[in-house]
């Protein structure tokens, strides 16, 4: 069992646990996850890792109630012990010098942007954020944003904190200002999908990690299938990142509908 060593609450419905797992905290890679089971009946529910901290043996998840198994996570506070924790999952981001990197989030993905952030960051890059949510009180780890990168652009919805507007808006005000060299996206799906279609049209290679529905995550099950570059790839074990250009969104949004 893994040990919840503080909880914080970012927004109602989008929780933060420190968990104790410290062969995890000592090999996980930006852009790993993990599947965590909790109850004997539990679901099994996949979250990326949005930080590690391996001297103290703690990863850091961040959890969204959506469902009846997210929410029961949420509930649980600090000393209790989630029954199952496995991971790393799925393959890290590749990380290198290329430039400028634009990287944009939405929602509770700007969780697993994080790591990718402060990685290409070290690696030497210039790295502009810009984080995108419907109002004010859903934006998420500014602060911590800022430490690691050159400039964080703030986009809301309804305009009540930095740019009103979408998450497309500000990643096309910095393409129109300034050479950029990639873009990694991360949020609902149908975000990534307009990122995509955006940087395609300027040419402007584009990293999108999937939130596909996803069971046992060593590619066996296949409920995480999605058609990049017109071939069958699985989120878990070829993914999380693919090239967005090639990713059928349209495809990916019809499966994600299958529960609701």
């Amino acid at each position: 069992m893994n040990k919840i060593v503080s909880k914080e609450y970012f927004s109602e419905s989008v929780v933060k646990l420190v968990v104790e797992a410290p062969l995890i905290a000592r090999s996980r890679k930006a852009g790993h996850f993990v599947i965590i089971k909790n109850g004997e009946k539990g679901e099994r529910i996949p979250l990326t890792i949005a930080d590690a901290d391996p001297a103290q043996g703690l990863i850091t998840l961040v959890v969204q109630a959506v469902g009846i198994s997210s929410a029961k996570l949420c509930a649980m506070n600090e000393g209790d012990c989630i029954t199952d924790l496995v991971g790393p999952l799925g393959k890290a981001t590749h990380i290198e010098k290329v430039g400028t990197v634009v990287c944009a989030g939405g929602g509770v993905g700007v969780a697993p942007l994080l790591p990718i952030v402060r990685a290409f960051h070290e690696a030497g890059n210039r790295v502009i954020v810009v984080l995108a949510a419907r109002t004010k009180e859903l934006i998420i780890l500014e602060d911590q944003m800022r430490a690691c990168s050159d400039e964080v652009i703030i986009m809301t919805d309804d305009g009540s904190y930095g740019k009103k507007g979408l998450v497309t808006n500000g990643v096309e005000d910095v393409i129109l200002r300034e050479k950029t060299d990639l873009c990694v996206t991360i949020g609902p799906a149908i975000m990534m999908k307009f990122v995509s279609l955006l940087t395609k049209k300027y040419e402007l290679p584009t990293v999108a990690s999937l939130n596909t529905i996803m069971v046992d995550g060593t590619g066996m099950c296949g409920a995480c299938r999605v058609t990049v570059g017109g071939q069958v790839r699985f989120v878990c074990v070829d993914g999380p990142e693919f090239n967005a250009h090639e990713v059928d969104f349209d495809e990916m949004l019809m499966r994600l509908r299958a529960y609701n």
